[in-house]
């Protein structure tokens, strides 16, 4: 476009409805298309429904004129007045060069389709450096579906990433849905009215308030999404077979034999009828409504029946077909993408592929649509396994045990629907009280600690997460690397209130006490039984599970009588020293009949409110009306009892607050890092820049942190310099990292105060260490004594910002004594982080030594988290060491990398992965 055709446009633009006069001439500037801009793909996004469905959300293109003509004429007319303030039927051509044209920059409009149709758009242009007016409009039918707030959200990130900091809008006072979008976002919004307009200005910077705004709209939106699913009032099960083998018989098998209570429909090219139900050749030929689809085709067809299912209205799918990315070739990933695209494009929902399926038990639904066989009965456990190899045998495994479950969910490849949708689900789900995931892989980890920390607050979540180890994840699951350290995801679990065990047995022992006792109101057990040597065993368990034994146990010999147990498991209930009672039955010769003894733990066990848990005959599983838990060993009834232990301990506590910061400056240490990459000769590399000593000072400095100066010095004459400009008392030191932490030499002079002790420390160092220009050598002042800390903080590809800390030196790099966490951190987290590590003693007086400032190192601690979760373009930043002294600490030394910012999966914005 030339400038006479850009001056053109906008000079027409200010007597059309599409420009109303209002903007003011201020805005002309602002206005001219690039078209050069370049398409910002990265803000295209699947996004939920506030009704649980799916739509795609992506920036206009100028190949969209169609599609928004089509969608411009079915908006009504009150709502084109209510966006333009006039009647304004269709669109000109100029009309639609200037909406479909934008430069993604000082225009920017974000269109949301299902399907292939445009069902609302978005806008802003900018009017000045950092301020730019908002818009929408939505399509009727539409309306009331959470549309507005999906579109401002993504606006607003667009925005930030464009410098603009402030939206404003006028909007007629009738229109009560816009006004509302504006009032419920969680900014704060001024609000004016003037010449019968409502006027309504708030900056966009993330806050409190519109982070939680976004959170619970966002946990609704999925949870709705997951009931869609578990919840259908008829199902179609599409590739349904007449041959036994079959898996697509076997799933009709069990949704009949299971009871379900809706309509089941078969489909089948080939049949009329199977197990009894007419066949249908298409699910766009079934009769009536279908909310739940079950595919079992072979994978090339699966394409084309999601597009028959989109036509016919299905609101979720579970994929059981094999042939995606499981296989680990590049078809097999293209078709699940494919799957995906396809899916959420017309607002649906997947579990899978290469899944076992869904069951709810709830007796309103009766829904068994997985391969499974063998179900537990209805109870209080919600389940969610990733592998459908598994899903039989953990299922089987439960019913075994008399566990009870509510839900199950295996979600195969995990395309779609993760163990985070689950989270939201069962998170406000009356008939689950515990929930357990067996995890093979974490797609978005920084959204499952918020998320399974909400629940855990609430109810217990007990987790299996295989290739801990290795950090390895099987073929199908499109997850990014992880660069942290089991540790480190060992730590997110902790932090998150989720109980990590090491197998699914063991998940199913902790999930026995969970679901039917009361958790322990403290950590002592009292241990009672019929063998001595059981009872010795027992309490040697539950020390190791953390537990405190009450007195001495009490072995009251094998032919103990039911009343003797009765008897003695009250008395351990009364006592209000005691937490929980672990109870030893093993049957001998005239002994007393089991079901007697079984039966008086119940009675007492039902009435106790203290967990009561047994080894009875070595069965596993839930015995009597008490639903008192049994276990094979001692020390799996004193392990399980523990976990449930420990986790009620986590959830009476408080988990304290992420704390306000003073003297921190984001906006400061962003220009500031941005500014760097910006002037980095041809851009920075694939391992980011490193940042000078003097940037480093000044990027600590608008986080309220205090880097010592240092100064680079290559020869003794700029050594000399330096002492003479700090003006004596300083130390010259090596930064080399290849000579950090080296025992064997001496990598640092201390108590440097003439020329001559100078000279002699240049001579000696340069002579015992390396050439100098290797060494890196800096002259600095000299440090007040103190401990030596470490903080690190990076941003992990899957995990985003991670911080460490750990005491400074050799032994701890050995012996890999270091703590973790997932930025927010919490006074809690911070404080925790501090004192886990196994040399925390040095920094509390250990042997006469000093007593650290705690709360100094904790605020660094926070600092340094902030620092990385506000500015994600620093990749690695490590501040050692830190002398932490009596009183404050010191930062002696540091370095950091930043690099082009990696994308975040949890940011400002509700997306699908």
């Amino acid at each position: 476009m030339s400038p006479i055709d850009a001056v053109e446009e906008t000079s027409g633009l200010l007597s059309s409805p599409m420009c109303p006069a209002v903007l003011g001439v201020r805005r002309l500037a602002w206005c001219i298309v690039d078209e050069t801009a370049v398409y910002p793909a990265h803000w295209e996004a699947d996004v939920v429904l506030s009704d649980g469905a799916t739509a795609h959300l992506r920036p206009i293109a100028p190949g969209d004129a169609d599609r928004l003509v089509q969608f411009y004429a079915r908006v009504s007319d009150r709502s084109k007045y209510y966006r333009f303030f006039a009647p304004y039927p269709t669109l000109t051509r100029r009309d639609i060069e200037r909406f479909t044209n934008v430069d993604h920059t000082d225009r920017v409009a974000l269109i949301l389709l299902v399907g292939n149709d445009m069902i609302a758009v978005g806008r802003y242009e900018r009017i000045s450096r950092a301020e730019a007016e908002v818009s929408f409009l939505v399509e009727d039918e539409h309306q009331g579906r959470g549309v507005g707030s999906v579109l401002l959200e993504h606006l607003a990130q667009a925005a930030r990433e464009r410098g603009v900091r402030r939206f404003v809008a006028d909007i007629l006072p009738a229109n009560h849905k816009m006004i509302t979008v504006f009032a419920d976002a969680g900014y704060t919004v001024d609000n004016s009215y003037e010449d019968g307009v409502v006027h309504v200005e708030f900056e966009i910077a993330p806050t409190g308030s519109s982070l939680e705004v976004m959170a619970a709209r966002e946990h609704r939106a999925e949870a709705r999404s997951i009931e869609r699913l578990l919840t259908p009032r008829s199902v179609a099960v599409i590739g349904a077979s007449r041959w036994r083998e079959k898996i697509g018989q076997t799933l009709v098998r069990n949704l009949v034999l299971g009871g379900f209570t809706g309509p089941i429909y078969a489909v089948n090219r080939e049949a009329t009828a199977i197990t009894g139900l007419p066949a249908y050749k298409s699910v766009r030929d079934v009769p009536g409504e279908v909310d739940l689809a079950l595919v079992a085709v072979p994978a090339d067809a699966v394409a084309e029946v999601v597009l028959d299912c989109a036509a016919k209205g299905v609101r979720g799918l579970v994929v059981v077909s094999s042939g995606f990315a499981e296989t680990g070739e590049p078809v097999g990933r293209a078709r699940q993408g494919e799957l995906v695209r396809l899916a959420r494009a017309h607002g649906m929902r997947i579990v899978g592929p290469n899944c076992l399926g869904i069951v709810n038990t709830d007796p309103a639904y009766s829904l068994n649509a997985s391969l499974a066989t063998t179900l537990p009965p209805a109870g209080r456990v919600g389940f969610f396994a990733q592998s459908g190899a598994l899903g039989s045998a953990i299922l089987g495994d439960g019913a075994a045990r008399g566990l009870g479950v509510s839900t199950f969910v295996s979600a195969g490849n995990r395309a779609d629907v993760s163990g985070n949708d689950l989270l939201q689900y069962w998170r406000d789900d009356p008939a689950t009280e515990v929930v357990l995931l067996y995890l093979e892989s974490l797609g978005n980890p920084r959204k499952f600690s918020r998320l399974s920390r909400a629940v855990a607050e609430a109810k217990p979540v007990v987790a299996v997460k295989s290739g801990r180890s290795t950090q390895g994840v099987p073929l199908g699951h499109t997850v990014r690397a992880i660069e942290a350290p089991s540790e480190a995801l060992d730590a997110m679990f902790r932090q998150s209130g989720v109980i990590l065990v090491d197998t699914i047995p063991e998940m199913f022992d902790v999930a026995q006490v969970l679901a039917h006792q009361p958790l322990p109101t403290g950590r002592t057990v009292a241990v009672m039984g019929n063998s001595g040597a059981l009872c010795l065993l027992a309490a040697d368990a539950a020390v190791s599970a953390g537990l405190d034994v009450y007195g001495d146990p009490v072995g009251f010999g094998a032919g103990a009588s039911a009343d003797d147990y009765r008897k003695a498991l009250r008395s351990f209930v009364d006592e209000p020293a005691v937490s929980s009672v672990l109870v030893v039955y093993a049957p001998a010769v005239d002994a007393p009949g089991d079901d007697d003894v079984a039966a008086a733990l119940s009675e007492v066990a039902a009435a106790a409110g203290k967990p009561v848990v047994t080894t009875f005959q070595g069965r596993r599983g839930v015995r009597g009306p008490g639903s008192v838990p049994s276990y094979p060993s001692p020390e799996e009834a004193a392990r399980a009892l523990g976990h449930a232990t420990a986790y009620a301990e986590w959830r009476r506590r408080s988990h304290g607050k992420v704390p306000r910061l003073e003297n921190r400056d984001p906006a400061a240490a962003s220009r500031l890092v941005r500014g760097v990459l910006a002037s980095s000769p041809g851009g920075p590399g694939a391992d980011g820049v490193e940042l000078g000593p003097d940037v480093l000072r000044e990027l600590l400095a608008t986080y309220g942190v205090d880097l010592l100066p240092m100064v680079p010095v290559a020869t003794v004459e700029a050594a000399l310099a330096a002492l003479g400009e700090l003006g004596g008392d300083v130390v010259l030191k090596a930064t080399s990292p290849r000579l950090r932490h080296r025992p064997d030499l001496a990598a640092v002079w201390r108590n440097i105060d003439t020329d001559d002790e100078m000279r002699d420390a240049w001579a000696t160092m340069t002579r015992t260490l390396t050439d100098p220009a290797e060494a890196g050598f800096v002259v600095q002042p000299m440090a007040p004594g103190g401990v030596p800390v470490a903080v690190r903080a990076w941003e992990d590809p899957l995990f985003g910002p991670v911080v460490s800390f750990g005491v400074s030196g050799v032994a701890s790099e050995l012996l890999g004594d270091r703590s973790y966490r997932i930025p927010p951190l919490t006074d809690r987290d911070a404080a925790e982080m501090v004192r886990e590590v196994k040399a925390a003693a040095l920094l509390m007086g250990y042997q006469g030594g000093i007593m650290a400032d705690l709360g100094a190192v904790e605020d660094l601690v926070h600092r340094m988290s902030r620092l990385v979760d506000d500015v994600p373009e620093i990749r690695s930043i490590e501040l050692d060491p830190v002398l932490a002294a009596e009183s404050g600490l010191a930062v002696v030394n540091g370095s950091a990398t930043v690099a082009a910012p990696a994308a975040r999966q949890d940011w400002y914005t509700r997306r699908l992965p």
